[in-house]
């Protein structure tokens, strides 16, 4: 008679939306399945919590979530019977400019070209064929860069544009609110404007935006992680909070072990079970630039000069695509730029759950050299200020993260880095070692599933869903 196969043991250190993920991948294969996580709340970068004021509900790291809405791995859980509910603004960004207007993007293609003016029909020529096969594109990008691919035309068409600078792909419009938009999309990379690649994330934000939109979850981003936890928890899966791991040794047995943490974190805990030559490579993985970042608590809307910032959840601020590529340059020199781009989110604007009636919160950062001590809060209020005079009368409280509170209130912000290591062109293609299969470390059975490996970072949970893959092929189970 054959022997019953015992099921696989998985023990997953971090409960980000990356360890969750590969803590579902894991469970729905049949494997026991159990999340530890320091924090005493689960999320890592996807919490939410009260910062400034009772009833002001603000979100520790990310608020926006357009690669979310567009997951692949997410798209395909039942989130929604769990609680998890997408709000839409009714553009998904904005870009204010000093003549009192703003470049937006619509929902729409054609209406975001049309509003364009005379960089509109190069802007519709560039985004309409990657957001027509915008799901072939996002299984393709967001995974291993190294991977053969199903759809390799495609996705050669768009690695030739994706590998330009932001400042190539920009040259190709006339208008400077195209120029701006632009400018802005590309900025979320953290590198400079002028650098091989920037241009990808803004074709990835930018087709996403037309695609899925650029959500935020009703009640803040623990929604997601809290989603994500309950369908784990259906398919058996524990997680445990307040659990700080400083040790794998007395860790309960298991088959494999993931490691929600960064690439850094991963180099110590694995010292004397990896080689010794990945150790180091782990510990060298070269960081982003920090990020200081600033919640408010107020009394009003923000009073924006543009109308049409008034309808979008998410604000660029910086002015033109010479002053945002300025600043960014700054950064990437190693100097806190005197006027930053600040990413802005308004979540009451469509969600007035988050605050006490008449409230409204926002949530804005700017880029800084990794670790700095610079305050950048009169440099920040300065900048909305530029487009929305009296900002500053609305503000009931703030709380200001600098580099250091940020990691101090989660670890894997190393420095202030919320990007889990660099993100240029080497650094993705080589995330964080130059392999088909970056999450097993060595031959152990340790695996990395944070953002410091592919597709990098965000919140989509594709860095976790592989991870779990590879455990599953190398257990003979995928």
């Amino acid at each position: 008679m054959a022997r019953r196969r015992q099921a696989m043991k998985a023990t997953v250190i971090g409960s980000g939306p990356n360890g969750l993920a590969a803590a579902i991948t894991l469970a729905r294969a049949g494997a026991q399945v159990r999340v530890m996580e320091a924090q005493p709340t689960i999320g890592g970068g996807a919490r939410s919590m009260e910062m400034t004021l009772p009833g002001f509900v603000h979100d520790h790291c990310s608020a926006i979530h357009p690669l979310a809405a567009g997951s692949p791995f997410f798209r395909n859980l039942p989130l929604r019977e769990h609680g998890l509910e997408w709000i839409h603004s009714r553009y998904p960004l904005a870009h204010p400019l000093d003549d009192g207007t703003a470049a937006v993007l619509h929902r729409s293609v054609a209406e975001t070209s049309a509003a364009l003016g005379a960089g509109g029909e190069a802007y519709g020529a560039l985004m309409q064929p990657l957001v027509d096969r915008w799901e072939l594109l996002a299984d393709e990008f967001l995974q291993p860069m190294l991977h053969v691919p199903r759809h390799p035309l495609l996705l050669a068409r768009f690695g030739l544009l994706a590998l330009q600078s932001a400042r190539g792909l920009a040259s190709r419009f006339a208008s400077e609110a195209a120029r701006a938009l632009i400018a802005g999309l590309a900025a979320h990379s953290s590198l400079s404007l002028e650098a091989p690649a920037s241009a990808s994330i803004a074709l990835v934000l930018g087709m996403f935006g037309h695609a899925v939109g650029w959500p935020l979850p009703r009640g803040g981003a623990q929604r997601i992680s809290d989603a994500l936890a309950a369908h784990l928890r259906e398919l058996g899966g524990v997680i445990e909070t307040g659990r700080m791991v400083d040790l794998l040794d007395g860790l309960p047995d298991a088959d494999a072990t993931l490691l929600d943490l960064t690439a850094w974190q991963a180099a110590r805990l694995g010292r004397g079970r990896i080689p010794a030559r990945l150790e180091k490579t782990l510990a060298s993985f070269p960081h982003g630039p920090s990020v200081f970042k600033i919640d408010y608590a107020l009394d009003r809307p923000i009073p924006w000069k543009a109308e049409a910032c008034h309808e979008a959840a998410t604000i660029h601020v910086g002015g033109t695509f010479e002053e945002i590529a300025s600043g960014e340059r700054d950064v990437s020199r190693g100097v806190a730029p005197a006027r930053p781009f600040v990413l802005l989110a308004q979540p009451t604007i469509c969600d007035p759950s988050r605050a006490p009636a008449g409230g409204h919160i926002a949530w804005a950062y700017c880029h800084v050299p990794r670790g700095s001590a610079v305050d950048m809060t009169s440099a920040i209020e300065a900048q909305i200020e530029r487009f929305a005079p009296g900002f500053g009368q609305g503000i009931l409280a703030r709380h200001v993260s600098r580099p250091v509170d940020l990691e101090a209130a989660n670890a894997n912000l190393d420095g202030g880095d919320i990007t889990g290591g660099a993100c240029d062109l080497w650094h993705l293609l080589a995330r964080p070692v130059p392999s088909p299969n970056p999450y097993r470390l060595g031959r152990s059975n340790l695996y990395l599933c944070s953002s410091s490996t592919p597709p990098g970072g965000g919140v989509h949970g594709m860095c976790g869903y592989h991870a779990a893959r590879q455990v599953l092929a190398t257990a003979g189970m995928g």
